[in-house]
Formats: structure tokens, C-alpha cells, sequence
């Protein structure tokens, strides 16, 4: 064999395994994720989001990286999101009342309808109302009874105005004739430590992050029927049963390409058959509730509507 036909086979050969190497680099995702958190640490969603973020890359193929970007009732972080490049490397960890209610109320720089598009919903669940294990109230009925011998005294903590846990407590609020000081702070997982560290009386919070306090807590009506043995709920308590749920939702920036989109999904789908997930979401005290991105943009225009109609139910 000559030098040539050696050089000539050398080259060839280093083409191939050259193309070989460019299609295994080009596989999606070539690098970690960025998964914005619109909420401060601490709360549900970071709580939700530490637990499927370190088994999600066994199904991508590469890390996803929590960025809390709490601020301006959940905007800061949306408009990041929504400003990032659409390639699949930027992620929103959101739910359906910043999504969905936030434009009935506000003026946004954004519309999430148009400039997000829904991968999934990781699951959701119903918030509970809260006081200290110290506290003077045993039921929420004496909560009630002295918030209306003492308008405005009471203070209650909230992850932001028209949030997740703003909005059932007005509706409570609203139904049992009480007026309240809301304080507003920057996610639930502040929101906790405010109660927790005596600023306000009480607040209302998601499974997880009730039940990482222990016995510092006392659970005066659930959200749904369930969630806590021997706890009633608000509908046993006389008010409404359906104060609201809060969504879950990962959403991705409008204009990711179509199979970048299908690999995260389809990494998520796969991930709820997976047994530490199962067990990790469990002990947390969360479910399975998961829906893909399709169904779940279909549901998008109702809850736009209901919110509405929420709205103006409140406003009178």
C-alpha cells in the first residue's frame, strides 16, 4: 500500500468517525438546563422541583439547574423566561395562576399565552390553612370568630398578590365575612419563615412545605379531603370545598423547536414510572397528578376564563 493510498484512507477514516462524533454532540440536550423558579427558596415549588430535578436526567441525559428568580409577584422570573432564547435550554417552573389569572389584574411586559408553551404539568395540589402549634385558635372557627370582633388585626402571610395561595385565601376570607392584613412576600417558602418567625398569625401553604415543619404547626382546615388524617376541610368547616387548586406547570419559551420539546417530555412521561421519584414526591407529600403538554394546552383557554370570572366575583 502506498503512503498515498494510506494518507487517503487516514483522511477518509477521520472524516467518518469526524461525522460520527458531530451527530452524537448534536443530541439533545448538550448541556444542563435552566429550570426558573419565579418563587424564593423554601416554598412548594422549590420543594417540588429539588425532588424531580435530580432524577430527571437520568431520562434527558444531562443536568437541570434550579435559578430561583423570585420578584414583582412572580414576573421577575417569567419575563426571563419568556425573554430567553428558545432552544430548550431555559425552562419555567410555574403554575396556573401566574399563567393564567395574573393578566386579569395586572399589566404585564408579557403574554404568557402567546410567548409560553406548556411541557407539562408535574402535578397540583389544594393549600391548607395554618396557625403555630401556640397559637390561641384550635378550629377555624374561632379564627374566624375573632377576626370579626377585630377587623384587620390578624396578619396573613402570602407568596404574592393573586398567587397561589393569595387567591384561596381571599375567597375564604370573602366567604366567611373577615377582613385580614395580608402581607405579601416573595414566594411561599418566605412566606413560612415570616409565620414561622412570629410577623404574621397565620397563612395558608401546599402539603410540602406543611409538612417539613413537624410539630411547630397546627393544621386548622385542609384543602381537600385526604390530605391530613383527622383534619377537616373547609367545606367541613362551612365554606367553599374548591377554593383552588395550584397547577405545577414547566413551561418552555414559544418557538422551542418541536423535538427538543418532544425529548423533554417524553423524558418527563418515562419519569413517572420511576421508583425513587415515586418515593422521593411521596415523602413530600405530593402526587402524581402529571399531565403532558398537549392535554394541558387545551385546558389553558378555560382556566383563562374562569379566572376571569373569579376576578370579577371578587372585585364586587
Amino acid at each position: 500500500m502506498t503512503i498515498r493510498r494510506i494518507s487517503l484512507l487516514s483522511i477518509g477514516l477521520a472524516l467518518v468517525l469526524g461525522l460520527g462524533m458531530s451527530a452524537a454532540k448534536a443530541q439533545f440536550p448538550e448541556k444542563p438546563i435552566t429550570l426558573i423558579l419565579p418563587l424564593g427558596a423554601g416554598g412548594s415549588h422549590d420543594r417540588n422541583a429539588r425532588v424531580f430535578t435530580s432524577t430527571l436526567p437520568e431520562y434527558l441525559g444531562n443536568a437541570v439547574i434550579v435559578k430561583l428568580m423570585p420578584g414583582a409577584s412572580g414576573q421577575t422570573g417569567t419575563a426571563a423566561a419568556v425573554n430567553a432564547t428558545p432552544d430548550g435550554y431555559t425552562l419555567l417552573f410555574t403554575h396556573n395562576y401566574f399563567d393564567q389569572l395574573q393578566q386579569h389584574v395586572m399589566k404585564l411586559p408579557y403574554d404568557t399565552n402567546k410567548d409560553l408553551v406548556t411541557v407539562a404539568q408535574l402535578n397540583s395540589n389544594d393549600a391548607s390553612l395554618i396557625v403555630k402549634s401556640d397559637s390561641p385558635f384550635k378550629t377555624l372557627q374561632e379564627l374566624v370568630s375573632y377576626a370579626k370582633e377585630n377587623p384587620g388585626k390578624l396578619k396573613f402571610s402570602h407568596s404574592g398578590i393573586w398567587g397561589a395561595v393569595f387567591v384561596p385565601a381571599i375567597r375564604l376570607f370573602k366567604e366567611a365575612g373577615i377582613e385580614v392584613t395580608m402581607v405579601p412576600y416573595k414566594g411561599g417558602g418566605p412566606a413560612m419563615r415570616g409565620f414561622l418567625a412570629g410577623e404574621v398569625d397565620f397563612t395558608m401553604q401546599f402539603p410540602s412545605t406543611i409538612l417539613a415543619q413537624g410539630d411547630t404547626i397546627r393544621i386548622l382546615a385542609s384543602g381537600a379531603p385526604g390530605l391530613f388524617e383527622g383534619v377537616p376541610t373547609f367545606g367541613d368547616a362551612g365554606y367553599s370545598d374548591d377554593l383552588g387548586s395550584m397547577r405545577r406547570v414547566i413551561m418552555a419559551p414559544r418557538g422551542i423547536p418541536a423535538d427538543r420539546l418532544a425529548i423533554i417530555q417524553d423524558a418527563l412521561v418515562a419519569m413517572q414510572e420511576d421508583k425513587t421519584y415515586k418515593r422521593l414526591i411521596k415523602a413530600i407529600g405530593e402526587n402524581l397528578n402529571f399531565i403532558n403538554g398537549p392535554e394541558y394546552e387545551k385546558l389553558r383557554p378555560e382556566q383563562n376564563k374562569t379566572f376571569g370570572e373569579l376576578v370579577k366575583t371578587l372585585a364586587q
